[in-house]
Order: C-alpha cells, then sequence, then structure tokens
C-alpha cells in the first residue's frame, strides 16, 4: 500500500507585526485531501516570519506574546551588523531563529489533532506589511 501526499501553498498578508491564525484554512485542507490518518507538515518559506501552535481563546496571550518578544529582541539597529533591508530586519531574523519554520502535527479522522484551545499561526516578525508563504504537505492513507 503506497502513502498518498497533498501539498497546497498558502498565501497570508500580513499588517505588520503580529500573529496571523490560519487553523481553518489547515482544516479545510486536510479535509478536502480525502487522507484519514497522517502528518501535516505546515512550512514557513520566510526567515523573518515563523510558526507557532498557541491557545486562540484568549486574545490577550496573542498581545503578551508580540510582547515579550519586542522586550527579548531590541529593536535598536545600533545593535547589529544586518541592517540594510531596514531596522526591523535583523530583529524579525532572531525572533524567527527562536521560534519554529516548521511544525508537524498529527491528522485523525481528517482532522488536524489540535488541543481545544489550540491555533496555527504565522508569527510576523517584521513592522511593514508582507505576502507569506506557508506551504501544507499531508502524507497518509
Amino acid at each position: 500500500m503506497r502513502m498518498a501526499h497533498v501539498q497546497t501553498t498558502l498565501r497570508i498578508n500580513t499588517t505588520g507585526q503580529g500573529l496571523y491564525e490560519f487553523s481553518r484554512d489547515a482544516v479545510r485542507f486536510c479535509a478536502e485531501s480525502g487522507i484519514r490518518t497522517g502528518l501535516l507538515t505546515v512550512f514557513c518559506r520566510h526567515t523573518s516570519a515563523s510558526l507557532t501552535i498557541q491557545e486562540n481563546a484568549d486574545p490577550d496571550v496573542i498581545l503578551d506574546l508580540n510582547d515579550f518578544f519586542k522586550r527579548l529582541v531590541s529593536e535598536d539597529p545600533s545593535h547589529y551588523r544586518h541592517t540594510a533591508e531596514g531596522p526591523d530586519d535583523m530583529p524579525a531574523h532572531i525572533r524567527s531563529a527562536l521560534t519554529d519554520v516548521s511544525i508537524s502535527i498529527p491528522v485523525s479522522d481528517g482532522n488536524p489533532v489540535l488541543g481545544t484551545w489550540q491555533g496555527i499561526y504565522l508569527f510576523e516578525h517584521r513592522t511593514r506589511p508582507h505576502q507569506r508563504s506557508v506551504v501544507l504537505h499531508l502524507s497518509g492513507d
């Protein structure tokens, strides 16, 4: 028996720093794939944005995460050599290095196995708007 593979690319428009939930897109992709049991790999194709699974019930969680990363990684360009792409670029690379650009989620009964309050987020680390590409790859039966 051969394992099936399906893949798509999501385009996520951001308006600047923050977390952008795309759980519904991932759930829809899995449901439409025809794969009932497998593994969903989510991959962010950027070095200044990342991925995370976080609580999606209380918006304060997202606000606190944004505030924490702003305190954790200085946006003062005098701290960095790499400033050619703007003062927010190197801090964005550091924030991305501290988080994930790829996550794996089990799929059961055609749905990603997420906890009750878990959502899948793109974490935009740049201050200006971007269009981000996130690849969803599902393998299974």
